[in-house]
């Protein structure tokens, strides 16, 4: 069990500071928040990849899994910051700016998943 914490919480250290440096590093533009965009579609990407390789062609250990999946996605994407950024935009008037984010992070975010989930699957058959 120890070993489980201990793998979410390095994962989580390093999506962490993974996903404050790409936040500094991409800028909003006229007030939209790119970064965070970035960030959560990526991090969709990567966890439906993840979670369907980790069991079929990686077979990735449970713990490497908690630390990459819980840890590392968890801490790198962050819906708090994707309601905050919303929120901010809708209290300054930007409504359709709001509704902008709200739907490419949901249906863009959906869409990289099933990528990622796919990806993982053409990556599977051509290792059987």
């Amino acid at each position: 069990m120890i070993y489980k914490i201990l793998a979410v919480g390095a994962g989580g250290f390093v999506g962490a500071v993974l996903r404050y440096g790409l936040s500094e590093w991409i800028p909003a533009v006229d007030g939209f928040p790119w970064g965070i965009l970035i960030i959560n579609w990526s991090g969709c990407l990567f966890l439906g990849w993840l979670l369907t390789a980790a069991g079929k062609s990686l077979k990735i250990s449970p713990t490497w899994t908690l630390a990459l999946g819980t840890g590392f996605t968890g801490a790198f994407t962050t819906f708090s910051t994707f309601a905050v950024e919303t929120f901010r935009l809708m209290d300054q008037g930007h409504w359709l700016m709001a509704m902008l984010y709200i739907l490419s992070s949901v249906f863009g975010g959906l869409l990289l998943a099933y990528i990622g989930v796919r990806l993982a699957a053409v990556q599977s058959a051509k290792c059987e």
